[in-house]
Formats: structure tokens, C-alpha cells, sequence
């Protein structure tokens, strides 16, 4: 592409050129007035141009097709309402570090404050929610301008990056002059983990009697897997993952107690409670796995490895921080840790493996003989391929996907952790299947996620994306339901959906361009999940029709103690006398 510095382009002919110097391959966009001039470059581009149904669904593409890749997802809208509908997307990248490039156009530059028509201030609607923004008013640092923006979303930690350009920027023209080098004095991020910090953590690891790895969604984003397997196999530590984290450490490994927090498993949160040591690896101590902070690993000294400063000790009083990409510090760690005998914990194994051995995540069957939604899930994870991609909505379907689907690999687990943006699933699957088009994904969705943004199967069925969309339809806003029956005394004020009967979620699909299905036994429900894997034509959606007053547990509640942990039927938690 060397030929093409020096040449007289338009802004729009700069943006797509730089575009494909970045490597870029997708977009997922909607053109409009601000953002035309960008569209007509974009006809004659290598670039394959995605056209959803909704600037809220580019987004969510965009992180859908990032984080299943490891490259950077890019989204386009217009300017005014067009990036404003992209904001709760950006949102949800910044808070699980999801490297995107939103590009929005911008009203003319005279324009600019006046409240012309479409504008919106996009780049400060988005500054609190971005790891950069820019806005752009002259044609000649465009280039620039892409470039520092793709170096920026997906180098540290990973985040969205706003590009903002004004109208007459696109129309404009300069001499095309590609930077070859980045000046950005104010950002240099820390990816190699001091040495001394490392020793520190070694000796730590060495003396401690009850150690846990705390596992985040930073080491899933570093592609660290290996590093923590090798870890793992050399110290024989006990391991939790965190939702972002689902599948980086294979749940069927002895050692693997499962997923913390407000709706971990018994294993998982006792081994955090009861732990001499935390080694915190790519994780922000977020509160729905600490609980109430205070009573969190009350007796457990603390090693933080993050990239982001500004993680360690934010939360958690931290013993021996370590600043650094996580893939490398658990290279260092391997071989630091080799120097150390490591004290005899098998008594803390034996332990743990009891809790997780009497306490594994279960369901009650249905008396009025309905589908259980986690036998649905359960099933559709034993009947796929063993590559298959998952991508979640948010609610209860969430979070029995995070326990009852075969996480063994990393990077096939998509869902919104930090946010918990329901809509996610639907254009997270898509991106997810535009990355890897060879791969079975899966969408497991509620109904009332569903409904947020299921327009996009109409942009997989007119672009030959055939996902697979299994909406679990309890007939309710499932997850806030629970809440209303646990702590509101069953007054179920605004959750109940009424999707029993409208609307009819098969139809809704086939006049979508898609397979509609439905399944509401168990002999329905396995013939579903094998027609809808036979199908590769186009998007399916299965409709699992099952009972509403199914719950999540084991359950912390919001605020209180891990301590407090609450079974089924009020089983008694006798894992604090098992591991006391």
C-alpha cells in the first residue's frame, strides 16, 4: 500500500485507507448525512461492510468479533442519535477492557455547538466510558488519528477508543501521509512485571498453606492460558475463575473449584473465604465476587498482577503488587517459583475437592413436568461441537450458561460482565460468527434479553451469518423476578412478559429469514438442538419453553458477606466447618 502515500484523498478515502493499513477486515456500521462521505470510499474497499439494524448492534458486534478473535472490532455510525445509540456499546467495552474502535461522524466543524441538526457531543457523552477519544476537524489528521487510536484500544489494558470526524474533514482533501511511528509521551503502559515484585510474590506462594488463584477476564484478554496451566501444574494450586474468565482453565481439571461471587459455586467461594493466599491474576476484585469488601478473604494475603495500575489496591488492601501483562508475569512466575519448595497443602486440597464434589450446581426438576432451563443449557453444551463459541445475554440464563455449558477452552465464552447490558447476546454472536465463520456459536439468551435487539437476525440472515439463538423463555425477566420472590415477598411488580403467547418467538424468526423452533419436553428439546446444529444455511432460533420459578443458586445477596451464601431449600452451608 507503500503507493499510496503522497496522494491528493479526500478525509473519506484517508479513513478507509488507513482502515485497511490497520488490518482492518469488518465493520459493522449505518450510514448517515454526517457519515456519508465515509460510505462511498467503503463501496470500492476490501473492507467487508456489515449493515445492522441497529448502531446499538454494531457495537455489541464489534466486541462480539474482538473478543473471539483477540483483534480489534470496529463499529461506524452517523453522528447525533446514530452515536449516541453506540454509547451503551462503548460502555460495556470499557468495563470488560474490550478493544474497539467506535468512528462516528460529526456535524460540520462551523458547526459545532450551535445544536445544528444531528449533532450531538459525542466525545463527551463518551468521555467517562473510553480509553481515548478524538475529535477531528481537519482532513490531514485522520491518518494519525486511526492509527493512534487502534494503538491505543488494544495495547495495556484493552479498551474502546472514539473517533469522532467532522463532515467537512471527510470531504476534504490533503496529501495522504501514513505515520510510521507514534508519539503518545503520556501513554506508555507497563507490560513487563518488575523482577523484585516477583521474587516477592515467589516467596508468598511458597509459604502459603492455603493459597487460591482469583482468575479474571485479564488473562482470558492476554491469552494467557498456557502460562496458567504451566502454573498451575508446577505448584498444584486450587483455581477459580471469574465470569470473564469462564473457560481459561478447564472446568473439568481436578483442581478447578469454578466460578466466585454472587452466584459462584459452594468450592469456589469457600476456597476464596477460607484462603491464607490470594494470587490475583488479571481480575479488579469487583463486587459481585467480593461481596461485602470487608469479610472478603478476611484472612488471605493478597498478590495483584494487572496491567492497570490503577486496579491494584483500588478495592483490596494488595500485599505484593505486580503491574504487568499477565501472559508475562506468569512466564516469570514459572520460573521464579521453581527456586521454592511448596509446604504440603494436599489437607487444603482435600478440602476443597470435598465442597466441590458435595456441592455441585444442580437444579429441581419441575413438578408440572416443564423444561428445567439448565437441563436446556446443559444439553445444548453436550450435543455441540467441542470448539463451539458461546455467546450469553445477562440474567439467569447467564449465569447457568457460566456453570452448565463445557467451559474447557479459553476465549469461547462472550457475554457482558461489568455492565451486564441485556441485548448483548443476538449482535455478540454475530461478531463472534463474522470472526470465526467456521465455527458453531451459540446464543444463549432469555426472552427478555431477546426482545432488546433481536432485529439483527435480519442482518445475519440478508449476510449469510448463521448463528444458532437459544432464547430460554421463562415467560419473565427471570433474574429481577427472583429478587422479587426472595426479597419483595413474591409482589412481581412489571416482570412478568406474558411470551407464552406473544410474541410467537418461531414466527418471529422465520419472518426474520430465520429457522424457527420450538421445544417444551425433553424429546422436543433434543430433536431442536440437533436440527438446529444440522443448519448452517441460516440463523435458528430455538425456543425453549420452561418453567418461570427456576432460580440461580447457590446466591450471595447484593451487599452481604460470602459468608452468607444461600442454598436451595435452605440447605445448610456446612462448608465453613469443613474447611475451618
Amino acid at each position: 500500500m507503500a503507493d499510496t502515500d503522497g496522494q491528493v484523498m479526500t478525509g473519506a478515502q484517508a479513513l478507509v485507507e488507513s482502515l485497511e493499513r490497520m488490518g482492518v477486515d469488518v465493520a459493522f456500521g449505518i450510514p448517515g448525512g454526517a457519515i456519508l462521505p465515509a460510505y462511498d470510499p467503503l463501496y470500492d474497499s476490501k473492507i467487508r461492510h456489515i449493515l445492522v439494524r441497529h448502531e446499538q448492534g454494531a457495537g455489541h458486534a464489534a466486541e462480539g468479533y474482538a473478543m473471539s478473535s483477540g483483534q480489534v472490532g470496529v463499529c461506524i455510525a452517523t453522528s447525533g442519535p446514530g452515536a449516541t445509540n453506540l454509547v451503551t456499546a462503548i460502555a460495556n467495552a470499557y468495563m470488560d477492557s474490550t478493544p474497539i474502535v467506535a468512528i462516528t461522524g460529526q456535524v460540520n466543524s462551523a458547526s459545532i455547538g450551535t445544536d445544528a441538526f444531528q449533532e450531538a457531543d459525542i466525545r463527551g457523552i463518551t468521555m467517562p466510558i473510553t480509553k481515548h477519544s478524538f475529535l477531528i476537524k481537519n482532513v490531514e489528521g485522520i491518518p494519525l488519528a486511526i492509527k493512534e487510536a487502534f494503538h491505543i484500544a488494544s495495547t495495556g489494558r484493552p479498551g474502546p477508543v472514539l473517533v469522532d470526524i467532522a463532515k467537512d474533514a471527510l470531504v476534504a482533501k490533503a496529501t495522504f501521509v501514513w505515520p510510521e511511528d507514534l508519539d503518545l509521551p503520556g501513554y506508555k503502559p507497563t507490560v513487563r512485571p518488575h523482577a523484585r515484585q516477583i521474587r516477592a510474590a515467589a516467596k508468598l506462594i511458597a509459604d502459603a498453606k492455603r493459597p487460591v488463584l482469583y482468575v479474571g477476564g485479564g488473562v482470558s484478554i492476554a491469552r494467557a492460558q498456557e502460562e496458567l496451566a504451566t502454573f498451575v501444574e508446577k505448584t498444584s494450586i486450587p483455581v477459580v475463575t471469574t465470569l470473564m474468565a469462564r473457560g481459561v482453565f478447564p472446568d473439568s481439571h481436578e483442581l478447578h473449584m469454578g466460578m466466585p461471587g454472587m452466584h459462584g459455586t459452594v468450592a469456589a467461594v469457600g476456597a476464596l473465604q477460607k484462603a491464607d493466599l490470594l494470587i490475583a491474576l488479571g481480575t479488579r476484585f469487583d463486587d459481585r465476587v467480593t461481596g461485602k469488601l470487608d469479610s472478603f478473604a478476611p484472612d488471605a494475603k493478597v498478590i495483584h498482577a494487572d496491567v492497570d495500575p490503577a486496579e491494584i489496591g483500588k478495592n483490596k488492601w494488595v500485599d505484593v503488587p505486580i503491574v504487568g501483562d499477565v501472559k508475562l508475569t506468569l512466564e516469570a512466575l514459572n520460573e521464579a517459583i521453581d527456586a521454592y519448595d511448596r509446604p504440603d497443602a494436599d489437607a487444603w486440597r482435600r478440602q476443597l475437592a470435598t465442597m466441590k464434589e458435595r456441592y455441585q450446581p444442580r437444579w429441581d426438576e419441575d413438578p408440572d413436568g416443564r423444561l428445567s432451563p439448565q437441563e436446556v443449557i446443559k444439553r445444548i453444551g453436550q450435543l455441540s461441537p467441542p470448539d463451539t463459541i458461546y455467546a450469553a445475554g445477562v440474567g439467569q440464563h447467564q449465569m447457568w450458561a457460566a456453570h452448565f455449558l463445557p467451559h474447557e477452552q479459553a476465549g469461547k465464552w462472550i457475554n457482558s460482565g461489568g455492565a451486564g447490558t441485556m441485548g448483548f447476546c443476538v449482535p455478540a454472536a454475530m461478531g463472534a460468527k463474522v470472526a470465526n465463520p467456521d465455527t458453531t456459536v451459540w446464543g444463549i439468551d432469555g426472552d427478555g434479553c431477546f426482545q432488546m435487539t433481536n432485529q439483527e437476525l435480519v442482518t445475519c440472515a440478508v449476510n449469510n451469518i448463521p448463528i444458532k439463538i437459544a432464547v430460554i423463555n421463562n415467560n419473565a425477566l427471570g433474574m429481577v423476578r427472583q429478587w422479587q420472590s426472595l426479597f419483595y415477598d413474591g409482589r412481581y411488580s412489571n416482570t412478568d412478559l406474558n411470551t407464552e403467547s406473544v410474541p410467537n418467538f418461531p414466527l418471529l424468526a422465520e419472518a426474520m429469514g430465520c429457522v424457527g423452533l420450538r421445544a417444551t419436553n425433553e424429546e422436543e428439546m433434543d430433536a431442536a438442538i440437533k436440527r438446529a446444529l444440522e443448519i448452517n444455511d441460516r440463523p435458528v432460533v430455538v425456543e425453549f419453553v420452561v418453567h418461570k420459578d427456576a432460580m440461580v443458586w447457590p446466591m450471595v445477596p447484593a451487599g452481604t458477606s460470602n459468608d452468607e451464601i444461600q442454598f436451595a431449600r435452605d440447605l445448610a452451608p456446612e462448608w465453613e466447618e469443613e474447611v475451618l
